[in-house]
Order: C-alpha cells, then sequence, then structure tokens
C-alpha cells in the first residue's frame, strides 16, 4: 500500500536568493484535501513558493516536510509550469515518458497515454509533435503528462495564462475532474474570476509573505487582510 504524502508542513520555510528574500519565512500546513489557489500581486513570491513545496528549490532555512520521506514524496506529486516544456517527440510519447521512466513496457505507456491524451480533448493529435500544438494544446498535454501517474498533489503555475476562453474552460473542467478523482490540486492564477470559479480556499502572498490562508467564500466576501482587501478591489500594491 502506497503511503499518503500529504500533509505536507512549512515551519518557518524562507527562499533567498543573493541575499534577497523571495519568500517566507512561512509556516503552514497544506491537508490531504482541497483545490487551493494561490493569489498575489506580480513579484509577490507564489512562484518561488510552489518550487519550494515541490522541491525544485531547497529552503535556505527553515523545514519543508512531506508526511514520508522526500524520496516517497517525489513520485506523488507532479508540477506543470506556465509555459511547458515538452520533448521533441509526439504527443503520445510526451504523455507516455513518465511512465516508461518508471519502468513500465512502452506498449503499455503509450496505450494509456492514448486514453489520457483523449481524456484532454487531445486523443486526434497524439502522433502529431509537440510543437506543432497551439499553446491550449500544449497545456493540455503538459496535464496529462502530469496526471497520468495519478498524483496526490499538482502544482500549477499560471497554466491559463494568455489563453483564450475555450481553452481556458476546458482546462478548468480537466482540473476539476482531476480534483474530483482525488488528486490536491495547488495553483497559482491572477484571475479573480477564475480564483472564484476553483478555489475552495485561498492563499494570498504579498512581499513574500503569506497575509491571508482562508476558506474561499470567506477571502472574497470579507478578507481580513487588508493587502487582499485592496488586492480584490483592484487597487495596485507596492
Amino acid at each position: 500500500m502506497v503511503e499518503q504524502i500529504l500533509p505536507l508542513r512549512l515551519a518557518g520555510a524562507k527562499l533567498t536568493r543573493r541575499g534577497r528574500t523571495l519568500v517566507g519565512p512561512i509556516d503552514l500546513t497544506l491537508g490531504p484535501q482541497g483545490f487551493t489557489i494561490v493569489m498575489g500581486p506580480n513579484g509577490a513570491g507564489k512562484t518561488s513558493l510552489l518550487r519550494m513545496m515541490h522541491g525544485l528549490e531547497r529552503p535556505s532555512s527553515g523545514r519543508v516536510e512531506w508526511a514520508v520521506p522526500e524520496v516517497q514524496a517525489r513520485p506523488s506529486q507532479a508540477y506543470v509550469f506556465q509555459h511547458p516544456t515538452l520533448m521533441r517527440r509526439t504527443a503520445l510519447d510526451n504523455v507516455a515518458y513518465p511512465l516508461t521512466v518508471h519502468g513500465m513496457p512502452r506498449k503499455e505507456a503509450r496505450a494509456r497515454a492514448a486514453e489520457a491524451l483523449k481524456s484532454v480533448g487531445l486523443g486526434d493529435s497524439a502522433l502529431k509533435m509537440a510543437y506543432y500544438l497551439s499553446g491550449g494544446e500544449r497545456q493540455k498535454l503538459a496535464l496529462a503528462r502530469a496526471l497520468i501517474r495519478k498524483p496526490e498533489i499538482l502544482f500549477l503555475d499560471e497554466p491559463c495564462a494568455s489563453l483564450d476562453g475555450r481553452a481556458i474552460r476546458d482546462i478548468e473542467h480537466i482540473l476539476l475532474t482531476a480534483h474530483a478523482a482525488g488528486t490536491r490540486i495547488m495553483m497559482i492564477t491572477h484571475d479573480h474570476g477564475q480564483a472564484r470559479r476553483l478555489a475552495e480556499d485561498v492563499l494570498f502572498i504579498h512581499h513574500g509573505q503569506l497575509h491571508a490562508a482562508d476558506q474561499a467564500d470567506a477571502f472574497f466576501s470579507d478578507p481580513q487582510s487588508p493587502e487582499a482587501h485592496a488586492f480584490l478591489k483592484g487597487d495596485i500594491l507596492i
């Protein structure tokens, strides 16, 4: 039986670079369920927080701890970037790659990848080279690849940035389907409407500090942080 990797606990977690604090110190516990939206102005430290939680960046001080040793947690999480990095292969082989690299026979991996592509609306594009896909299709491909191993938690850094309404709708449907199937989601967005549609809870970051960690209804109706209140009003935070 695979052990659950959540909760994820941050204790005084801080990330610095060249003497500049990018985010932190942060104290936070991320439970095993939920759809968390991370909000805040540009440069607030949102991406740094996600990268530190996922392990792409090591905390300069403090702790980031899963419920299991990190080596066990790694296979049960995934990360989707704002601009996904795709291999110079077909869409099918891009999605099959996480399975083959973990030892699944190529034929079986490609069969599962074909089903994953169908589930995100890319069934007819399986044999296309990934670099021929549109921006929205590339993001769907990245989601199919991230979700194919059924991660316990999925981190997303503005996956809908610069996409049109139809692509945004499709991606939100994919995320909600994955969440309903049991994947815990933590996602950055600048889109207030998207945040209201998707969030179960919200983290608000400003100047690298966690100013609010509330249930979505409470955050959007009556934010307790003055900075969050100003942000939701559309004020410029400096």
